[in-house]
């Protein structure tokens, strides 16, 4: 046996206070009977001692028996000390085995007492310790996990968005005229390898209607696939919003640690009135929306590595060269990098990363200007009262939409008076409070509340752009709907998570936290005021809301018109148009190649100056889509559509259809 005894193991946790009396009186009372059932080795004789098998002396080495000497007292004494010592350690070795035993049988014992029925006369159980909270930090990507609940939810968001946004999608709303001059670029971009069927000169960056084309290339019939060019484009309309809802979900999950402000935030995303109109059109903006919300989804990984670094940083560039008002979400975004790399060993790295991606698109589209010799204007004049006349330039453009300027839009007649809020105002109105309410929270906290200060500059930066006094059109609300619906959701859950205090109502929390919102959901889709799903018509009745409504066909009329030009205007006719038809008319035998519309016809040299030669005499019908003649006149600043005007004047009208406030006519010129 070895000389050194076994070191004792770690004592075991304590059992309640019932089962420890227990089973220490019982262990006692074991280990004592053991001991008096243990002969021990200082009670055997002395002749019965016998020196450890370690301790005698190899056989080669013993004293022959004639040469031993008689023993002598103090040997004889000094051996039986020896004897006592190597005694004493075998005993309290076998101690420490038999403590090693009793500790783990008292473990044993502990654990049953624990399922036995307590005694009568036993101390109150111990409480067992509450479950904490899991950790939650949008600095650090400690995120809770999406559930089984989350997951329902998030299934539900998608279909909603599927049916609000897919149901009624090739009838209402009426083709704009945007939407044609997209599906007309992308439609250059397959049969001309060109970004434009006229001089292209930077009004927009060209990536949207690449990615349009790109959707419609691999399609049976291409752009008549769901009909025409324009169904075609709002079907992929239709798939973006519902990858939009996703990452809507996940961010405003991740930003406030709850799937209801998730649920709340893809709710209005979906349902809202001025969400489904706007979404549903081919824009740009709905396209520049899903890239930005891939690359806050990206910043908004578990874990940030290169890869989502350089993910997020190349779909910001995709937004930017999308449509460039991305820009004023960047700040947001900048911020949110370095809050989550802050402190990491590669935040050097990761920092300089994220910029290069971002760049690395729009460096692309200088150098394709640069290529051409249209990144600069000729003698490096930015003069706005007379542009360049031999060539187009990105940067005169640039500074030319910098620089434009309209009423403001808190005007009686502003796009906010006159269409947004008319559309949804409840969204827009608790919007932009829930955003003041985040900023406020943000700014109070920072490093507790990051998520409500991200949401809340995202807001408020794009919220700036539509405010500053330059030129806004009727869609540029579109990027901002998403923003002020995840401020939204995350204002409200934090106000249902922190306004319970009493014990009653802390019992119910869960269920009021789900019941309470839904009931002001119901409020929202029944109430003729909100238009979310019911509406009062003209006439004072209530009726399904003109998006959801089977009667209202306002597309109808726009193919109806198509169908008459091509029954009675031959196809060699030089016609004076908008852009929502163009596509009908180009890529559809019989083709119509002199076709244009006003804005073209009175600012493109080769189509004003070689076919029209900006004399009325030269047109033969003019095809009116709705607020045309508006938008002639807007354009007539500076008398470039006179000669267009004084053709309308000349003509006659030859077909008409209304319906509702909705108006469209053919001029047959004289």
């Amino acid at each position: 046996m070895s000389d050194n005894p076994t070191p004792p193991r770690p004592a075991p946790e304590p059992a309640p206070v019932a089962a420890e009396d227990q089973s220490t009186r019982r262990d006692k009372q074991t280990r004592q009977d053991r001991q008096d059932r243990q002969p021990s080795r200082d009670r055997q004789p002395q002749r019965d001692r016998q020196p450890p098998p370690d301790r005698q002396p190899p056989p080669d080495r013993q004293t022959p028996p004639d040469r031993q000497t008689p023993p002598d007292k103090n040997a004889a004494q000094g051996k039986n000390a020896a004897r006592d010592r190597s005694a004493t350690k075998d005993k309290g070795a076998a101690q420490d085995k038999s403590a090693t035993k009793d500790g783990a049988r008292q473990d044993r014992s502990a654990r049953q007492d624990k399922s036995a029925p307590r005694d009568k006369g036993a101390g109150p159980p111990t409480r067992p310790p509450r479950r904490r909270r899991p950790r939650f930090s949008v600095e650090r990507g400690w995120f809770p996990p999406l559930g089984s609940k989350g997951k329902v939810a998030l299934v539900v968001s998608v279909l909603t968005g599927l049916l609000t946004h897919g149901y009624h999608l090739f009838r209402y709303p009426l083709y704009l005229t945007d939407e044609g001059i997209y599906m007309q670029r992308a439609w250059s971009v397959l049969r001309e390898t060109s970004l434009s069927p006229y001089t292209y000169d930077y009004d927009h960056a060209p990536l949207g209607w690449i990615t349009l084309a790109g959707w419609v290339f691999p399609l049976p019939k291409q752009f008549e696939t769901f009909g025409n060019a324009i169904n075609t484009g709002r079907f992929l309309m239709l798939l973006v919003h519902l990858v939009s809802v996703y990452l809507l979900f996940e961010i405003t999950r991740r930003l406030s640690g709850s799937v209801l402000a998730a649920t709340i935030a893809a709710f209005l995303f979906n349902v809202s009135p001025i969400a489904v109109y706007f979404q549903r059109q081919v824009l740009l903006d709905n396209l520049m929306i899903l890239w930005l919300l891939l690359s806050l989804f990206m910043l908004l990984r578990r874990e940030v590595t290169i890869r989502s670094v350089f993910g997020g940083g190349m779909a910001l560039g995709i937004a930017l060269i999308t449509k460039e008002n991305a820009i004023f979400f960047v700040p947001s975004f900048m911020y949110l990098l370095y809050r989550r790399v802050k402190g990491s060993a590669s935040h050097r790295f990761t920092s300089t990363l994220w910029p290069f991606a971002a760049f690395a698109p729009i460096g692309a589209y200088v150098t394709y200007a640069l290529l051409k010799n249209e990144l600069l204007p000729s003698g490096f004049d930015f003069d706005l009262n007379n542009p360049p006349a031999d060539h187009v330039s990105l940067l005169y453009t640039l500074w030319w939409q910098l620089n434009r300027s309209q009423g403001t839009l808190f005007s009686h007649t502003g796009l906010l008076q006159t269409s947004w809020l008319v559309r949804d105002k409840y969204l827009l109105i608790a919007g932009v409070c829930a955003m003041l309410i985040s900023l406020w929270l943000g700014m109070r906290d920072r490093k507790r509340n990051l998520g409500f200060l991200i949401s809340g500059t995202l807001a408020f930066g794009y919220a700036f752009y539509l405010v500053r006094g330059s030129v806004v059109l009727d869609f540029y609300v579109t990027p901002l709907i998403p923003m002020l619906a995840i401020n939204v959701g995350m204002v409200i859950d934090r106000m249902l998570t922190g306004s319970f205090a009493s014990r009653f109502i802390r019992g119910a929390h869960s269920m009021t936290r789900v019941a309470l919102p839904s009931f002001v959901a119901l409020l929202l889709l029944a109430s003729p005021a909100s238009g979310y799903l019911v509406h009062t018509n003209t006439e004072g009745h209530t009726q399904i809301a003109d998006q959801y409504q089977s009667k209202i066909n306002l597309t109808g009329m726009q193919h109806a018109q198509i169908a008459w030009v091509r029954k009675h205007v031959p196809p060699n006719s030089r016609i004076i148009m908008d852009d929502d038809l163009w596509g009908d008319l180009h890529d559809v035998r019989p083709f119509y190649p002199y076709a244009h519309s006003h804005w073209n016809a009175s600012s493109d040299p080769d189509v004003r100056d070689k076919l029209f030669r900006k004399k009325w005499q030269n047109v033969d019908y003019i095809i009116m889509s709705n607020k045309m003649r508006k938008s002639m006149d807007t354009n007539n600043s500076d008398g470039r559509e006179n000669w267009i005007l004084q053709a309308l004047r000349n003509s006659t009208r030859v077909w008409s259809q209304t319906q509702g406030n909705i108006k469209l006519e053919i001029y047959r010129v004289q």
